[in-house]
């Protein structure tokens, strides 16, 4: 961590002043400032904090410019190979992969708490059934303080893993009835005998009017999304769970907010605006058209699901989803739909196209995934709400990280004011 390398600040009319630089296992260096403001009276600038660290963190590690996303070491191609996303879940709260017997005690732990109290159930009528499936989630979850007030004591580690246990395991429940609800059909409770994927895509398309049994190969696919989403280093969701956890605030409330900042467009509804993209381009004739307009600067159109703000070469996660969107295609026989053949053909354009190669704008996970989605039946709008199922997991990891740390403080940024200088109020017969 600390070395004994230093940085030293040079300002106009003061002495230098020295601060430690900090050394991360992968990663830049960083220069320690806590002690700037005392030192000197001075405060960084650094507008998004695209170029601060805000904490120490074991849990993700991201190297955009090789195309690397390793969760507490792993590598995620490893485990989306290898794994499944319970001992994902396991691995990113307790830090290691489970033995066959922690692995089977956990799930089973998990399964115990699928079910959501019954007035939570009542209380989602109050919403209306064309709301957006995000805000009736910001809505319930957030409300789970009001069912599940009796470990709120966060300072001790049984509170914490009831809290960690019953978000993970109700949350796909959630996610289903508020699915079942916008349609009017009754809502399926969990059935513990299936797997954590298969009992979601149970809860999302089960009625009671006839047997259904998840399809093995939509299930795998729905565990890699949920895998390959499960964290994501310190982005604008985990930063809001981590900000609002801060202050003490219970994880129901902290991962309703991080839900919150998901629904942003710039964040969790690119897989969501993928697919509306698709839809406007409408057919393959018309692909041509639209990637000149992605080119030019002028035009307000944009590709969605090409490029990363963090990824400058592959997105991991993308290769591993391309491989799965073609075996949900193939499985269930829909290589030629239209949408998806069109998404094909905008996928080969752009990763043979010079200008889109120079630029690195190749697929990303969001590309793929909402593919898959909409091929396993999942509607558009629902997106974000799985993308949120998937990245409660790591929320709650990076939540408990911060709350035992021993160097946590709560969240205070600066800011560099540039408002009106401080005046006098005159009074109103006299205002000009």
């Amino acid at each position: 961590m600390t070395t004994d390398r230093k940085a030293t600040l040079t300002i106009d009319g003061q002495a230098p002043v020295e601060f430690p630089i900090m050394t991360p296992t992968h990663g830049n260096d960083c220069v320690d400032i806590r002690t700037l403001g005392g030192k000197t009276g001075l405060f960084t600038y650094d507008s998004g904090f695209l170029s601060t660290a805000s904490c120490k963190s074991k849990i993700t590690f991201i190297d955009g410019d090789k195309g690397e996303l390793l969760y507490r070491g792993y590598p995620i191609e490893q485990l989306a190979e290898t794994t499944d996303f319970m001992e994902v879940t396991y691995l990113l709260r307790y830090g290691e992969l489970p033995k066959a017997d922690e692995k089977d005690k956990f799930v089973k732990t998990i399964k115990n708490h699928t079910m959501v109290h019954e007035q939570m159930t009542r209380f989602m009528q109050g919403f209306r059934r064309d709301a957006h499936p995000m805000a009736v989630m910001v809505g319930l979850v957030g409300a789970m303080a009001a069912f599940y007030h009796d470990a709120m004591d966060f300072s001790t580690v049984e509170h914490r893993d009831v809290s960690f246990t019953r978000l993970v395991a109700k949350m796909p429940t959630i996610v289903a009835q508020a699915y079942k609800y916008s349609l009017g059909q009754p809502i399926m409770y969990p059935r513990n005998d299936l797997d954590y994927a298969s009992n979601f895509l149970h809860m999302m398309f089960a009625t009671p009017c006839e047997k259904y049994e998840p399809n093995p190969v939509l299930a795998r696919a729905m565990d890699i999304i949920f895998t390959l989403h499960a964290d994501h280093e310190q982005n604008a969701s985990t930063s809001t769970v981590r900000l609002a956890g801060s202050s003490g605030a219970n994880p129901f409330a902290c991962i309703s907010a991080g839900i919150a900042c998901l629904w942003g467009p710039a964040h969790g509804g690119a897989n969501e605006a993928c697919l509306n993209m698709l839809e406007e381009i409408g057919d393959v004739s018309r692909v041509g058209e639209y990637i000149k307009r992605s080119k030019d600067k002028n035009d307000s159109f944009k590709l969605m699901g090409f490029g990363h703000r963090v990824y400058k070469n592959f997105d991991p996660r993308a290769k591993l989803m391309r491989k799965v969107c073609d075996d949900v295609l193939t499985e269930l026989g829909l290589e030629n739909d239209r949408l998806f053949k069109l998404a094909k053909t905008l996928e080969k354009i752009a990763l043979e196209d010079d200008y889109f190669v120079e630029k690195k704008l190749y697929p990303n996970v969001d590309f793929y995934s909402g593919i898959v989605q909409r091929a396993i039946g999942i509607p558009t709008d629902m997106f974000t709400c799985v993308f949120a199922l998937a990245r409660t997991v790591g929320w709650l990891a990076q939540w408990e990280e911060m709350l035992t740390d021993p160097e946590y403080k709560i969240g205070r940024p600066r800011q560099l004011y540039v408002g009106a200088a401080k005046r006098d109020v005159v009074p109103i017969a006299q205002r000009v």
